[in-house]
């Protein structure tokens, strides 16, 4: 079979390997389709994922088919389509280190287990949507360490793939208004398609003035204008998002961050002291692997506007250099036959 691996700083290839067999409590699953992760491309920028040395496998979204099943694994039949927990795999994270990636013909899952290593989804759905279901937990992560009421009102910073998930994620729950920031107008139109209220572009409006509009004001002291915002979400990475929620940020207001920042971001904690603004950090999925899937499964087309490009796996280098290429492509869904 063939897989992608890193074979270098800047370089991958799709390296012929052995297909592997499933044991007793493994399954095979020949894969449809493999998201693109942001991370995919930093791998293949530094030369590999370390501590691994020398090659390394790629690829942590897939969703597949089964087609071999071991005689000691239960509730999981052959041809059944699943998704997959990437972080439970014993050979080490699926596609991060471990010894396996996903962008691969066919992919050994180890000890394989419903509901903690694989769920099923139904066989209507395109693959390439039940592909985005790691990407989606992690955008639940961010929706949850929140914990949105209904009554909330909610601003999303960025609108790549996690936050468009997150938006659709705070929609589900219920809360009063959800709005969007970005400055791409494709991006503010897909999380208009996905379900937003409202959406703001940064790079043309006052975002603050357009919240205070959308939230309601809600100022601390007279003459002053605060957004009734109460809860944002920092799904873009850039320190002017955190520079603008902590000077408006109204009294009790949350903010979660989900996004990687690559650098330092100052913060005057004295100047935020009086909002007493809670800060919470979300990172990848304790529990939200498939917490999500069956918000996929019920609402997979208001999913599936969030793939804005596939590839077949004979391009599979021009897919992983287009995910690459800021502003190429939002979010890059590999297909195989």
């Amino acid at each position: 079979m063939h897989a992608v691996y890193v074979t270098g700083p800047g370089t991958v290839a799709k390296l012929e390997v052995p297909r592997p067999t499933a044991g007793p409590r493994d399954i095979l699953v020949k894969v449809r389709a493999c998201g693109i992760c942001g991370s995919d491309a930093f791998y293949t920028q530094i030369g590999g994922i370390p501590p691994r040395q020398g090659e390394t496998p790629l690829g942590h979204e897939p969703a597949g088919e089964v087609v071999e099943v071991g005689a000691e694994v239960a509730g999981i039949p052959l041809g059944a389509h699943v998704v997959i927990n990437p972080m439970v795999a014993p050979s080490g994270i699926i596609g991060n280190g471990g010894a396996t990636g996903a962008l691969a013909s066919y992919l050994l899952i180890e000890d394989a287990v419903l509901g903690s290593s694989v769920a099923i989804v139904p066989d209507h759905i395109p693959f390439a949507v039940a592909a985005l279901n790691e990407p989606m937990a992690v955008a639940r992560h961010g929706v949850n360490r929140l914990e949105p009421k209904p009554t909330d009102k909610v601003v999303v910073f960025g609108a790549g793939p996690i936050g468009l998930g997150a938006a659709i994620g705070f929609k589900l729950r219920g809360v009063e208004s959800v709005v969007v920031v970005d400055l791409i107008p494709a991006r503010l139109e897909t999380a208009l398609e996905v379900g937003a209220d409202a959406v703001i572009n940064s790079a043309e409006e006052d975002v603050v003035a357009r919240l205070v509009e959308l939230h309601g004001n809600e100022p601390r002291r007279p003459g002053e204008s605060r957004p009734g915002t109460d809860l944002y979400l920092d799904a873009a990475g850039a320190p002017v998002v955190i520079d603008t929620i902590l000077k408006n940020a109204k009294h009790g207001a949350k903010l979660g961050i989900v996004a990687v920042h690559k650098k330092p971001v100052e913060v005057d904690f004295g100047s935020i002291l009086s909002t007493e603004l809670t800060i919470v950090m979300a990172m990848g999925y304790p529990t939200e692997i498939f917490e999500v899937t069956n918000d996929i499964i019920e609402h997979w087309e208001r999913y599936a506007a969030i793939v804005s490009d596939q590839f077949s796996f004979d391009d599979v280098e021009e897919a992983l250099a287009t995910a690459a290429t800021p502003g190429a492509a939002d979010k890059v869904v590999v297909t195989f036959d």
